[in-house]
């Protein structure tokens, strides 16, 4: 998603962060390793202007001296491959054009004015995979962001138009139990819902936690 919009960010001992702001709803940092600096994570971002936002993965931050505030609290989930499957009314393909791409995206974000972050350079990513459920007319309903990497397939951005994530995870999980059968899913949830991610067949393994720098301190 970063490199989409032609940015890029840099691994860390302790954490990858972006120098410039990341688009919305994405991290400016994720740390990799507990106990990481706050100090020093903070020096790697932008903050000279709000909305600044570090993934915290292991839930162990104070970033409240840099300026931020917990957005939420939430957990790591996990599938299992052999996990059973979950049948879906809807049909799923995987965006493969622009014009697909748009249609998931004008649905993802229903209205909110925030469709163009999905650009079509995602689409050459070839680790990452827009699934997009279908109505019987051929109208995207649901779907969500897959990510391949060599161990999981992460999982983010679920949807659905009506029925919330009990509607989009069965037609989610068919098409990544089709495209990736012996790979477990991974992702974060939180709130309501998480408890659908339960619902689904995914386990809570280990909270994180969302900052949010959405003020100068200095005021």
């Amino acid at each position: 998603m970063i490199r989409s919009h032609g940015m890029m960010g840099e691994f860390g001992p302790q954490a990858w962060a972006a120098p410039a702001r990341t688009p919305l709803y994405y991290p400016d940092a994720v740390t990799l390793v507990p106990g990481a600096d706050p100090t020093a994570l903070a020096g790697r971002i932008d903050t000279t202007t709000p909305g600044a936002s570090v993934k915290d993965s292991f839930a162990d931050l104070d970033l409240t001296e840099a300026g931020f505030r917990v957005l939420f609290e939430a957990q790591w989930i996990h599938r299992p491959a052999s996990a059973p499957a979950i049948a879906s009314d809807l049909a799923w393909d995987v965006a493969g054009d622009p014009e697909t791409l748009r249609a998931w995206a004008l649905a993802w974000d229903d209205g909110d004015g925030n469709a163009d972050l999905i650009r079509p350079e995602l689409l050459a990513d070839s680790a990452t995979f827009v699934l997009a459920g279908r109505s019987p007319d051929r109208r995207v309903v649901a779907g969500a962001v897959a990510s391949r990497s060599d161990q999981v397939v992460g999982i983010s951005n679920v949807f659905a138009l009506d029925g919330g994530p009990d509607t989009a995870w069965p037609v989610v999980l068919d098409a990544v139990h089709s495209l990736f059968p012996t790979i477990p899913v991974v992702g974060y949830e939180h709130g309501d819902d998480l408890a659908a991610a339960v619902r689904h067949g995914f386990e809570p393994i280990g909270p994180l936690r969302i900052w949010l720098r959405d003020y100068d301190q200095h005021l």
